[in-house]
């Protein structure tokens, strides 16, 4: 492998040029929808334990300084990346995030809560900066995601490639020169966390997908390049042999192909939970008359094996109980990873019995498709058997707007109460507009009020 030296101008250019005019409609459009999700699913992640521990860890370890950024959802002011780093970890806390199926992750987890730490601390003032700011972010973490699984032999978590996306947008609000800005995510790519993700899909804890970790090293690295801190080039970004990635940057737009969760758990699961969901609604079945669920998927989803979890977290990274849920109650919502759940006994009963098996052909379509085939056999003898599903939320088979609506208001709402999460939305929607960023961030700075209004 050849680097290409120096870091190209069109990647430079996009990280400090880029500007609201320059983003499509429609992309600005699917931004906003990738921010209102994100917030919604942090708002229902801030009440999850590992969040709750993150925090209180940035508190009292990373101290605020003369440029403070306030921890998400909770008010307290920090560094800004202990706010990054608990930001992604809050995010992550429910995993209900928006992803990329070719990074097989996700950006926005970590690039998020780093921009928001960035623009606050710095005093960025403007929506539209903001705004232009996470499309960037997105458009290098999902190459950079896509350039670290084509060559890198294990599957890491997002937050290794997180970290070059967050530095790019660290160096932008920085306002890093040309030289500094190379350095940046050179120090962010090194030090980016390359945790192997399926150490934690196959014993889930707390850990989840490293995106808090990512945030934090590309904030840094952006604040360390800015003080003359030197990194090694980023060979996911300068070698030559992923320049076909970053080829199209500015001309193919990546956030269009981002795919939205309609279920609070890992993506690989989703497949098999819709296959299930549309069995038991086309036959108007009960939990009581369903014997035992079968499941034919590709490997890396047979790997999420738990069948009893202890906690939230397992039970996200967990098929059987995710699937059983959809088969017991009809649905998959943040009441079926609650800990509330863990022990229903109709959920156990149909978790224990369940089948999960790898199908060579639906493993040859992955990661580009991620297929699960379904069968449901019956107390009485029958069996219903579902075609191939493809997860609903995908570019190709989208989720209604209406859809996306619910989702964030069952998400927000318990936490932030009904007029403050209107009121996020409404931000949001014209963010870039008539809204500045000191809006939104007096609305996800301070801490959710539990009581509804």
């Amino acid at each position: 492998m050849n680097l290409v030296q120096p870091l190209g101008t069109p990647f430079l250019d996009f990280v400090h040029d880029l500007a609201l005019r320059d983003i499509p409609g429609d992309v600005l459009d699917t931004a906003r929808t990738c921010l209102l999700d994100l917030l919604g699913t942090a708002a229902a992640g801030s009440a999850q334990p590992s969040a709750r521990l993150i925090r209180d860890h940035a508190a009292e370890h990373f101290a605020a300084g003369a440029a403070p950024a306030r921890l998400l959802f909770d008010g307290r002011p920090v560094s800004p990346a202990g706010a990054a780093l608990a930001g992604g970890m809050t995010i992550d806390a429910v995993d209900a995030h928006d992803g990329h199926k070719l990074t097989k992750g996700h950006v926005g987890c970590s690039v998020l809560p780093a921009a928001l730490a960035l623009c606050e601390a710095r005093g960025v003032a403007d929506g539209g900066d903001f705004l232009a700011a996470l499309v960037l972010g997105y458009e290098v973490g999902t190459r950079a995601g896509m350039a670290l699984h084509a060559t890198a032999a294990e599957y890491h978590t997002s937050g290794a490639w997180g970290a070059v996306a967050c530095a790019a947008v660290g160096a932008r609000v920085l306002g890093l020169d040309r030289a500094a800005t190379r350095e940046a995510v050179g120090i962010a790519e090194y030090h980016g966390p390359r945790s192997q993700m399926m150490r934690v899909v196959e014993t889930p804890t707390m850990l989840k997908d490293g995106s808090g970790w990512g945030a934090m090293a590309g904030v840094s690295a952006a604040f360390l390049a800015a003080s003359g801190f030197t990194g090694a080039p980023a060979v996911t970004v300068e070698g030559d042999d992923v320049a076909a990635v970053w080829a199209d940057l500015g001309h193919r737009w990546r956030l269009r192909e981002q795919y939205f969760k309609p279920y609070p758990v890992c993506r690989w699961a989703h497949a098999p939970i819709d296959a299930v969901l549309a069995l038991r609604a086309a036959h108007g079945l009960a939990a009581a008359e369903i014997a035992r669920v079968e499941v034919a998927t590709f490997e890396a989803a047979v790997r999420l094996g738990t069948r009893r979890p202890r906690c939230s977290d397992a039970a996200q990274y967990s098929l059987p109980f995710a699937v059983a849920a959809a088969a017991a109650r009809g649905q998959v919502g943040p009441a079926e990873i609650d800990e509330t759940a863990l022990d229903d006994p109709e959920i156990l009963r149909l978790a224990d019995s369940m089948v999960v098996e790898t199908d060579p052909e639906l493993e040859r379509a992955f990661p580009g498709r991620r297929l699960a085939r379904v069968a449901l056999v019956l107390a009485d003898g029958r069996r219903l058997d579902s075609a191939p599903a493809d997860p609903r939320g995908d570019p190709e088979n989208p989720l209604a707007p209406e859809e996306l609506r619910d989702k964030y208001a069952r998400f927000a709402e318990p936490r932030l109460g009904k007029l403050r999460a209107a009121r996020l939305e409404a931000t949001v929607a014209r963010l870039g507009a008539d809204a500045g960023l000191a809006e939104l961030l007096d609305l996800v700075g301070p801490a959710p009020v539990l009581a509804q209004n």
